[in-house]
């Protein structure tokens, strides 16, 4: 979670209480097994073709192959944000004491801290900057990673990572977040968990929540993060009727972000180029921050990450799925068999009350639901949350309500006089066609159910359209 343009400071919600809360979902879940220290990067499966790996063998005490990586040294790019803009304190070098490789197939970076207390660390990026997925295919970014093998105050301020930048902020230094950010995987004072984020649009705050941006995480299970191997991942596609991206640990998928959490031009601008891959171990810094602090005269330094492997495979299977929903509502309403986790169109419901449906102008085209007034419902049967818990909540929905008239977007679950799982207001938005897409977070939610929208207004007017919804890790 790199911040060009200021100190990151994740929410309280997502950054402490969800990180343990998870931990404790986590310490029941099945063991994983891990790979030897050194392993092969897997052979890419059938429709996918590699278009990067590095195994990182070669002599012990070697740098990175040169041809692939370029080395970023001191505080900050030339003429960017100092301190890389997110408050770290290390200085980054080339020096084959901060980044090297084992003899063993792996690439180790290693924080260091000399005798006035002033630390060392490296940073690696790729020199290609085009890495994106065809039009209608998937990319497929992956690493095997073991973090820096120290915890507790002894890791106070580490701050490892891989992640990926977009093309156009090499040279420019100043357009981020827009230009999209895409963290596969960063970690903080030894904590057994990993996180994974998008970041996008413009900050603080705008459409992607920034500087905490669009996130997930997930506990390292089998063996801690620390103490062995995992594999960390994200899948760009672009063949789903939503463009995506899915995060993964160990094949888990854990997070997904899709296109219509935000604007059109909020997407198109941090996706329509190519990214960039970095790997590193920063020191202090925002993140850090939130979970306590930076080093300390108690943090320990020579605790590197080891890289077993980076691997970019690319797929160009499959076609692109038609964008424009159906036109008009379905003649026999659908039962069952929903993905939470793709956009529910909002007039497909299995039942309702009080609901009309319109033309909408909404990307995409189709029909929205409309003259929503408190009271009205909408019944959408068979949702598949799955295993991992869906933790939020998105609604595309507009209005042209008068001043003062407002109202609120319920989730319930199983039945209409079942307690909300989450909510969100509504007043004017600008027009009955004037879309946005609004976050809330809900408890928990697994298996599958049958999903009610509620409608509850303390006025009697319409309040609200809705175009279409899904749900979140």
């Amino acid at each position: 979670m790199r911040l060009p343009t200021g100190r990151k400071r994740p929410s309280f919600r997502r950054a402490v209480i969800a990180a343990f809360g998870t931990m404790a979902v986590a310490a029941a879940a099945a063991a994983v097994v891990t790979l030897p220290a050194s392993a092969v990067a897997p052979p890419a499966p059938a429709g996918w073709s590699q278009v990067f790996l590095d195994d990182f063998d070669g002599a012990a005490g070697s740098g990175v192959n040169t041809a692939d990586w370029q080395y970023t040294t001191g505080t900050s790019y030339p003429g960017g944000p100092a301190n890389f803009g997110t408050g770290e304190v290390e200085t980054m070098t080339a020096s084959t004491a901060n980044v090297a490789l084992d003899g063993a197939g792996n690439l180790r970076i290693t924080p260091r801290r000399d005798a006035a207390g002033n630390w060392t660390s490296g940073r690696v990026e790729t020199r290609r900057s085009d890495f994106q997925p065809p039009a209608g295919g998937k990319l497929r970014t992956e690493a095997r990673i073991q973090m820096p093998n120290v915890t507790g105050a002894a890791a106070k301020g580490y701050w490892p990572a891989f992640w990926m930048l977009g093309a156009p902020y090499r040279g420019n230094w100043w357009n981020w977040p827009g230009i999209g950010e895409i963290d596969i995987m960063e970690n903080v004072q030894g904590i057994n968990n990993e996180w994974a984020t998008v970041h996008c649009g413009t900050s603080p705050g705008g459409p992607c929540n920034e500087t905490s941006g669009i996130g997930g995480q997930r506990v390292c299970t089998g063996t801690t993060c620390q103490a062995g191997f995992h594999t960390y991942a994200v899948e760009w596609d672009r063949s789903t009727a939503v463009e995506e991206m899915r995060f993964y640990l160990d094949g888990v998928n854990f997070h997904t972000v899709r296109a219509h959490q935000v604007d059109a031009a909020t997407w198109a601008n941090a996706t329509n180029h190519g990214y960039f891959i970095i790997l590193n171990v920063a020191m202090g810094g925002g993140f850090p921050d939130a979970f306590g602090g930076g080093p300390d005269a108690g943090t320990q330094p020579g605790y590197p990450m080891v890289v077993d492997y980076v691997s970019v495979l690319r797929s160009t299977g499959g076609t692109t799925p038609p964008t424009t929903p159906p036109t008009t509502p379905p003649t026999t309403p659908p039962s069952g068999n929903r993905d939470a986790y793709r956009a529910i169109e909002a007039e497909s419901y299995d039942g309702q009350a009080g609901l009309g449906t319109e033309t909408t102008t909404d990307s995409g085209g189709g029909r929205n639901l409309s003259a929503i007034a408190g009271g009205d419902w909408a019944l959408y049967k068979g949702v598949n949350f799955g295993s991992t818990p869906a933790t939020q909540f998105y609604g595309r929905v507009a209005s042209g309500a008068a001043g003062g008239v407002s109202g609120l977007v319920e989730v319930r679950l199983d039945s209409r006089t079942n307690p909300p799982i989450g909510s969100f207001s509504v007043a004017g938005t600008g027009g009955w066609q004037s879309w946005r897409t609004v976050p809330a977070n809900i408890a928990p939610a697994t298996g599958t159910h049958d999903v009610y929208l509620t409608f509850t207004s303390g006025q009697g007017a319409d309040y609200v359209n809705v175009n279409w919804f899904d749900f979140g890790h």
